[in-house]
């Protein structure tokens, strides 16, 4: 019998200036453990004349994380960080009550040749995923942590390559600082290799394939899908060489998560009600941002 009870595409959507392709949540699965949102960023090539600029936009009840493969984005916070992430760093936001953020390309690739390192166009590619809170904890008061590539936990199984990006895996635990049972998990083979996991895994799990090809049960499987699995102790695949995937999951939430723009939480009262602030231009903007984002379908009086 099948471990494989779902199989989730990609699908094209348009965040601000940018493309990206939506992995979650899906008709069918709205979410996957406590995850609710994943958003592949690109690849695609930026510049300089048209960067990425996803102006100041408002979050509540939930963490987002950031986590690049190649590119730079600026990070600004109404709590007044300001920080830039570059591949393999994890930027880990808690959103609580209320936070409101932007996403722009640095000011450093605005001006090409001006700084070591700049170029006319360079690449975006990363994934953007969201993490509910739970219920009591969804209106926490919120959080920034900015997490370096060289703190995340690695080592080495047979042919495999993992790293820890937050929660806690096989003894292993990332030092971001989540809210909740989960697991985010970089696999990467160069060669051939069987991989199995059940053991340390827990809840819901899915697999998301970024490159190469996954077999199961006599089946392949390719880029840009996520496979969710039936039962979290019989995860096994064989990985091809050149195939970077990574695993995610853990316990999902005994209560539905509502979801509106950049709002999730239990309750459908309080997103109106972060509608309504947002609306009245209620909630505190970074420092020095501009352009704030109406709510959908809308514009600011």
């Amino acid at each position: 019998m099948s471990n494989i009870d779902l199989i989730i595409e990609e699908r094209p959507r348009t965040v601000g200036n940018f493309l990206v392709g939506r992995l979650l949540p899906f008709r069918s699965k709205r979410a996957v453990g406590p995850f609710v949102f994943i958003d592949h960023m690109g690849p695609v090539a930026v510049s300089h004349m048209q960067p990425v600029d996803i102006g100041p936009h408002p979050h509540i009840g939930l963490s987002t994380l950031t986590y690049l493969f190649e590119g730079s984005i600026m990070h600004r916070d109404s709590l007044g960080t300001a920080m830039e992430i570059t591949p393999g760093a994890v930027n880990w936001m808690t959103a609580g009550s209320g936070i409101v953020h932007s996403e722009r390309t640095p000011d450093w690739l605005r001006s090409p040749g001006k700084q070591p390192g700049s170029a006319q166009t360079h690449t975006m590619h990363g994934l953007q995923i969201w993490v509910a809170l739970p219920k009591e904890l969804e209106e926490m008061a919120p959080s920034f942590h900015h997490v370096g590539a060289d703190e995340l936990p690695r080592w080495k199984t047979g042919g495999a390559e993992y790293k820890l990006i937050a929660g806690a895996h096989f003894g292993h635990r990332s030092p971001v600082p989540v809210h909740s049972k989960l697991y985010l998990l970089e696999i990467k083979c160069a060669e051939d290799h069987q991989v199995l996991l059940g053991d340390g895994l827990f809840g819901e799990v899915g697999l998301y394939i970024l490159a190469g090809q996954v077999e199961t049960e006599g089946e392949a499987f390719g880029p840009r899908q996520i496979l969710v699995a039936k039962d979290p102790a019989h995860c096994g695949f064989l990985m091809k060489g050149g195939t970077t995937v990574y695993l995610f999951g853990g316990e999902p939430f005994p209560e539905e998560r509502f979801i509106y723009w950049n709002f999730v939480s239990t309750d459908q009262a309080k997103i109106e009600a972060a509608k309504v602030r947002w609306r009245n231009q209620e909630f505190m903007l970074p420092p020095d941002e501009h352009g704030p984002v109406p709510l959908p379908g809308e514009q600011f009086r």
